[in-house]
């Protein structure tokens, strides 16, 4: 076998520190940036700016990564995610201006967006059949379980006494362990040779199926970073605890993911995406219609709903579109980030007009904002809604359809 002096377990866990090392960075950046901007007197929009440098690096990264991944090796591509690391988190702790703190999580979202581009090919490649798939769903279970894993640690730093920058000194420890992991490994070659081929790569991004995969990606994406982005703001006012609601919703993706490899041999991609979109609207309607305890209760479906959607897009372009390759993957990620930085000031736009709507109908206070909010999350339940049609049609297109890369390997 081709791969066969490839450790792909060593390879496979450094993948997953560096997803940690992605997690850490989005849950610690975001607990500190309160204090950031209390500590530096940042206006608010210099602190969203900040903020926003960590998603613009991960999709340009992203990007760039998947179109020169067969030419450079995912090994050089992790090089660099630990240098963008390892100085933008130095950056982050010691810098003290505006300016610095703009590079450092740009950096800090470069190194995050080539871990994306260069592990997913290769657990693509390193494992085969459904092994594949199980693989990349355990893979991204770190990113959910990362957050919630970073959160907690956050804020207990927090509550006693060890503030702002100097817990970004924790995310130092996954970026250490996954270089050492990676540190002189072989990476493994595509399956199929096409897959290496640049200008064969970039004829499969305009294929039917991919073009429509691009679509389904960019509302799954939005159906789990939209609510998720919105919700704990909502549902502080209907006697729900946020904290509590994020730390559930994370941690039930976090196992859902590690059961996703079981899931797909036993509904097949098409099957669990569908079954995920179900859910995944049955919970953001009882968000926008249920308070208290039935809160959580929404929590729980949700997360089952949108835990199966990132992984199994990915693992749909690497089995259905493996032409498209390493470049194939990356696109359709940065598609799910793009779609989510143009979503995002929409429905802020709804949350504005449907708070104006509750101030004209006479509503103040916290029944203003959970009644407005509310009306939001009903708005966005058209996301995944489309997905349960999308993802039928989807589901009977490729029913029938063998596998390019188990016909290639067979």
């Amino acid at each position: 076998m081709e791969n066969s002096k490839v450790n792909a377990n060593r390879l496979f866990y450094g993948s997953c520190f560096a997803l940690i090392t992605t997690a850490f960075s989005f849950a610690i950046a975001a607990g500190i940036l309160d204090q950031l901007k209390t500590e530096l007197e940042l206006t608010a929009s210099q602190a969203g700016l900040i903020a926003s440098m960590w998603f613009l690096g991960f999709p340009i990264s992203m990007v760039i990564g998947g179109l020169i991944y067969h030419k450079v090796g995912g090994k050089a591509i992790m090089q660099f995610a630990f240098f963008a690391h390892a100085v933008g988190i130095i950056m982050l702790i010691f810098s003290g201006s505006y300016v610095l703190l703009l590079i450092a999580n740009l950096l800090i979202g470069l190194g995050n967006g080539c871990t994306e581009a260069a592990c997913n090919p290769m657990i693509a490649d390193a494992y085969q059949g459904n092994k594949m798939s199980k693989m990349l769903n355990r893979f991204h279970m770190w990113f959910p379980g990362g957050i919630a894993i970073g959160s907690l640690i956050s804020g207990l730093m927090t509550d006693n006494g060890i503030m702002g920058q100097s817990q970004m000194w924790l995310l130092l420890i996954p970026t250490v362990i996954y270089a050492y992991l990676f540190f002189g490994q072989d990476w493994p070659k595509a399956k199929i040779q096409e897959a290496s081929d640049i200008s064969t790569n970039l004829k499969s991004l305009v294929t039917p199926l991919f073009l429509f995969i691009g679509i389904c990606m960019s509302l799954t994406a939005i159906s789990e970073f939209g609510p998720n982005q919105w919700v704990s703001l909502i549902l502080s006012k209907s006697g729900a605890q946020p904290t509590l609601i994020l730390a559930l919703t994370a941690g039930l993706m976090a196992i859902a993911r590690y059961f996703g490899g079981d899931m797909v041999k036993r509904f097949d991609q098409t099957g669990v995406l569908l079954g995920s979109a179900i859910l995944a609207t049955i919970g953001v309607y009882l968000f926008s219609t249920q308070t208290g305890a039935m809160a959580y209760v929404a929590a729980v479906i949700f997360a089952l709903g949108i835990a199966y959607f990132w992984p199994n897009m990915i693992g749909l372009v690497a089995t259905k579109v493996p032409k498209s390759g390493a470049l194939g993957m990356s696109v359709v990620g940065a598609i799910g980030m793009f779609a989510n930085s143009i979503f995002q000031p929409i429905i802020g736009g709804w949350i504005d007009a449907d708070k104006a709507d509750a101030v004209a109908q006479g509503l103040t206070g916290d029944e203003l904002e959970l009644v407005s909010g509310q009306a939001t999350l009903g708005t966005m339940i058209i996301f995944p809604g489309l997905l349960i049609i999308l993802f039928t049609i989807l589901y009977f297109w490729l029913k029938n359809r063998k596998d390019e890369v188990e016909m290639a390997t067979a």
